[in-house]
């Protein structure tokens, strides 16, 4: 039924609960993890009195995704197979694109439920995947610490 799982992930905390799950369902179908993580080149801090140049940022945004991606691979059971990945773009849209170019059966990842403003100001990468995605998702709730 599944043999390829895609884990994006940004390195939040939650990402163990959230390779849990997607250990779990590796484990019981023999499939390959993909482990992802989205270099955001949309840099929040351009313009001459920010302090932060373009490429500034994306080092430090690609340091964080692979980073992200170790943790995530640390947190998979031992016997699964994983593909590690970094990409770069819009993470929504990266994480969409890579899903059907590696032929992907099912996406799983986290979500934090926020709700109101905070929905409203951050965003939620997950909510679009959801709603865009071709294969089935299944979120995982990251409970607030």
């Amino acid at each position: 039924m599944y043999d390829n799982l895609l884990l994006p992930t940004d390195g939040s905390d939650g990402t163990a609960t959230v390779a849990a799950h997607i250990g779990s369902l590796a484990q019981r179908y023999d499939a390959t993890v993909h482990a992802l993580s989205v270099v955001d080149t949309r840099n929040r801090f351009e313009g001459p009195s920010m302090g932060f140049g373009n490429q500034t940022w994306e080092d430090a945004e690609r340091e964080r995704a692979e980073r992200a991606v170790d943790d995530a691979v640390g947190a998979l059971p031992d016997d699964v197979a994983v593909e590690r990945h970094v990409e770069s773009g819009v993470p929504h849209a990266e994480i969409l694109d890579y899903a059907d170019a590696a032929g992907v059966d099912v996406i799983v990842m986290g979500t934090h439920g926020r709700t109101g403003i905070d929905r409203y100001l951050i965003g939620s990468i997950a909510e679009r995947v959801v709603r865009q995605s071709p294969v089935p998702v299944l979120t995982v709730r990251i409970p607030a610490e």
